[in-house]
C-alpha cells in the first residue's frame, strides 16, 4: 500500500500528527509519523555513558510524547508507524528519505518565520524533497467543503500543463476522499512597469488573456469531467489572486505547483508556492513539475 509521512510536531498542539493521520485514513494510505528530536551535548562536562543516557531519555520521552498522540487520533484499524530519530538537519533526512521510497506525500505544519542566513525547514522542503508537500496550518477555517486548485492557465509550456494536469489529479483526488467541492483558481496578472507608464490597456488586456486561457479551460473541463463554471479566473498577483480566493471560499486546501530553486537565488527571489504561504490561512499541497 502507498505511505504518508508525517513530521511530529516540536512543541505545541501537535497540528501535522492528526491531520496527516486524518489524510491517510481518507486516501487509503499507510501512515509514517517520524518524530526528531536533537540537543548539542558535545559541551556537557559528563562523562559519554552520561551523554548516552541523556540522549536515551530525550528520545523516549519524545516516544512517549508522540505515540500518545497517535494512539489519540488514529483510528483502530489504522496502519502507523512511529519512528523517533536523533537528527538536526529535518529537511535534509526527510528529503533523502524520499528519494529513497515512494511517499504520496509529507505533511508537516507551517511555519511562517524565515531569515536570509537560515531557510526555514518548510522552504527547505518545497524546494528539494522530492515528494509532495502538504503545509498543514495550525489555526484555518472549520465547516465548509472546498479543496481548490490553483493553475497556471495562461502557460503554454509543456511542463507547465503537465504540472496543470497533475494538480488537478490530486485536487480531484482530494476533493473524493473529502466529500469536497472543487474550484479551480488562476490569476492574470498585469505587468506592473507596463501599467504604471500607461503602456497597456489594463481591461483589454486582462480580457485578451482570459480569452487565451478559454480553450485550455475546455480542454481540461473536458478531459477531467469538470464543469467549465468551477474554473475562475481573477486579475492581481498571483499570490493575493490564489490567497484572496481561498479565504473568500474558505478552502480546506489548496493545491497547487511549485519550481524548488536552491542557493541564494531561492532565498532572495521565493517561488510562488513559498509567496502564497505568507499569505494563505489553510493547508497547501505543493507538488513539483
Amino acid at each position: 500500500m502507498s505511505k504518508l509521512l508525517v513530521i511530529a510536531d516540536v512543541k505545541g498542539d501537535g497540528i501535522a500528527t492528526p491531520r496527516g493521520l486524518e489524510l491517510a485514513n481518507k486516501l487509503g494510505l499507510n501512515a509514517e509519523v517520524y518524530a526528531f528530536v536533537y540537543a548539542p551535548l558535545s559541551r556537557l562536562k559528563v562523562t559519554a555513558a552520561e551523554k548516552a543516557a541523556i540522549k536515551k531519555r530525550l528520545l523516549a520521552e519524545r516516544e512517549a510524547e508522540v505515540g500518545s498522540r497517535i494512539s489519540k487520533f488514529s483510528r483502530d484499524d489504522q496502519k502507523v508507524k512511529l519512528k523517533v530519530l536523533w537528527e538536526k538537519d529535518v529537511a535534509d533526512w526527510v528529503s533523502k528519505k524520499c528519494s529513497k521510497s515512494n511517499y504520496q506525500m509529507v505533511v508537516k505544519t507551517g511555519s511562517q518565520t524565515e531569515s536570509f542566513a537560515h531557510a526555514s525547514t518548510d522552504w527547505q522542503l518545497l524546494r528539494e524533497c522530492p515528494a509532495p508537500v502538504v503545509i498543514v496550518a495550525e489555526k484555518k477555517w472549520r465547516r465548509t467543503h472546498l479543496v481548490m486548485a490553483a493553475l497556471d492557465l495562461g502557460s503554454r509550456l509543456p511542463a507547465k500543463k503537465k504540472l496543470n494536469a497533475d494538480i488537478l489529479r490530486r485536487a480531484i483526488e482530494l476533493a473524493d476522499a473529502m466529500s469536497a467541492n472543487l474550484e479551480i483558481i488562476s490569476a492574470v496578472e498585469v505587468p506592473t512597469l507596463l501599467d504604471d507608464l500607461d503602456l497597456i490597456d489594463t481591461h483589454s488586456y486582462v480580457e485578451d488573456a482570459k480569452e487565451d486561457m478559454a480553450p485550455h479551460v475546455r480542454a481540461l473541463s473536458k478531459q477531467f469531467a469538470i464543469p467549465e463554471k468551477n474554473f475562475v479566473v481573477k486579475r492581481g498577483p498571483v499570490e493575493k489572486v490564489i490567497a484572496s480566493q481561498a479565504a473568500g471560499r474558505r478552502a480546506q486546501i489548496v493545491v497547487m505547483g511549485t519550481v524548488g530553486r536552491k542557493g541564494v537565488k531561492a532565498k532572495l527571489i521565493g517561488n510562488t508556492a513559498e509567496r502564497v504561504l505568507t499569505h494563505l490561512k489553510t493547508d497547501i499541497l505543493a507538488l513539483k513539475p
